[in-house]
């Protein structure tokens, strides 16, 4: 016979937040731009109403609860999926099923958490049953679904977008679990509301990580003699000594970031581009990649403005490759902030772009024979390298010599703009071409 304990009952010994999840959209914390009195998608859930549809949102906002909550109030037959557990197989089982409760006049909803994980061929898998209506599919995502979804499931799914929790809905929530006797509203504790604050600053809008954080303060606090738990300062602070910032080095926030980084160097930012940097280092981020990045923004945004910030970015990803993470922080920083600081031009930017765009829909075209070598004899003959000028034998060290392909003759590609260095390099270019113009 199985020996019972006094700690047997799973909702005692669960963690806080699996206690606490809202069974019904008054308990819901946070999404009022979704769920509140008169949003949509609370009236598709009161009406019974659902079609398929896209939760996404950061991690702790409650995207897995509002499906369980739709779930409670559908009077279809709901079927959980995970892409961890779930294979072709599986999924064309239910798929089957829910075809029989079509024919039937029943509905399935099925939800698919983490859709982003499912592979395209269980993507694919979902599509015909979707278009047939056999299915009302509800996934869950933390990643954008223009990425990690196929677009024509996407198509066939109202996205709804699922905000971090602010940090008045996580005092609420905060509360609520120091009440609630699914709680801690059985016990007496002592803890300051600016302890509350704290932890929900801490906790980046995610739910999930307040209660675990305030549950493990809870439990690591001190008990006194009128056996009141007083959770202090101290305790708070062990509970908090690192805050898990939202990073995923191959998902979108990746790209936010390092968008956050580049345009805030070209916004000449430097406080605002190191935040970003070290919130990218403090995710995990390879210290290498980050460098590379900004070896292209000195010649992508400074160029010719200053031609000595390429050589900082360069000596800044040296270093990153002797020393690594932590050393490494401070120079890139040092090259953040000298390219925020730098003077900006996208001159040469914008004569690869525009160079790049006439190869790829013109022509070909020929090298001029005259700039061509010509090292054999028969090559020669045939004119290779005839009329060549070499500069350096000139008084002005320039030739009058076409250099581009006729059909490109007189093409400009770089147009140097004043900031920084570049002002004498404009100065220089337009005294060669006022001079090469004067001598035709």
């Amino acid at each position: 016979m199985e020996q019972l304990s006094l700690f047997d009952d799973r909702k005692v010994s669960a963690p806080l937040a699996s206690r606490l999840r809202p069974e019904n959209l008054e308990e819901y914390a946070g999404q009022k731009h979704l769920v509140g009195k008169g949003k949509i998608l609370r009236r598709l859930i009161e009406e019974d109403q659902i079609s398929s549809m896209i939760f996404w949102g950061p991690p702790g906002v409650g995207k897995t609860t509002l499906a369980r909550i739709i779930a409670e109030r559908t009077r279809a037959e709901f079927v959980e999926f995970s892409a961890v557990s779930s294979g072709i197989r599986e999924i064309k089982e239910v798929m089957a099923q829910a075809e029989k409760n079509r024919k039937m006049g029943i509905r399935t909803v099925l939800f698919a958490d983490e859709i982003h994980r499912f592979n395209k061929a269980q993507q694919d898998a979902f599509l015909p049953f979707v278009e047939a209506g056999s299915i009302i599919l509800i996934g869950a995502t933390t990643e954008n679904p223009s990425f990690e979804i196929n677009s024509a499931l996407l198509s066939r799914c109202k996205v709804f977008i699922l905000k971090a929790l602010g940090e008045a809905d996580l005092m609420e929530l905060l509360e609520h679990a120091l009440e609630s006797p699914k709680g801690f509203g059985n016990m007496k504790i002592d803890i300051r509301e600016s302890h509350l604050s704290a932890i929900a600053r801490f906790s980046n809008g995610d739910a999930r990580t307040a209660l675990n954080t305030l549950e493990m303060a809870v439990l690591n606090g001190r008990m006194d003699e009128k056996a009141v738990l007083c959770v202090d300062g101290e305790v708070l602070a062990q509970c908090m000594n690192r805050r898990s910032l939202l990073y995923d080095k191959n998902g979108e926030e990746h790209y936010n970031l390092i968008s956050a980084l580049h345009k805030s160097m070209r916004n000449s930012d430097p406080d605002a581009a190191v935040y970003w940097m070290c919130r990218m280092l403090d995710g995990g981020e390879d210290p290498l990649y980050v460098a590379r990045r900004l070896v292209r923004f000195a010649s992508e945004d400074v160029g010719m403005a200053d031609s000595h910030a390429l050589q900082v970015a360069v000596a800044a990803y040296q270093a990153c490759h002797f020393l690594g993470m932590p050393e490494c922080d401070v120079h890139l920083t040092h090259a953040a902030v000298y390219l925020s600081m730098a003077p900006k031009s996208n001159a040469l930017y914008m004569a690869c772009e525009s160079c790049k765009a006439d190869i790829k829909e013109l022509p070909a075209e020929p090298v001029p024979l005259w700039i061509c070598n010509a090292p054999t004899a028969l090559m020669k003959e045939m004119d290779y390298g005839k009329g060549y000028v070499y500069a350096h034998d000139t008084e002005e060290k320039v030739a009058r010599m076409q250099c581009l392909p006729d059909s490109l003759a007189g093409r400009r590609y770089y147009l140097p703009g004043e900031e920084g260095q570049e002002k004498q390099a404009k100065e220089r270019l337009n005294e060669i071409l006022a001079w090469k113009k004067g001598m035709q």
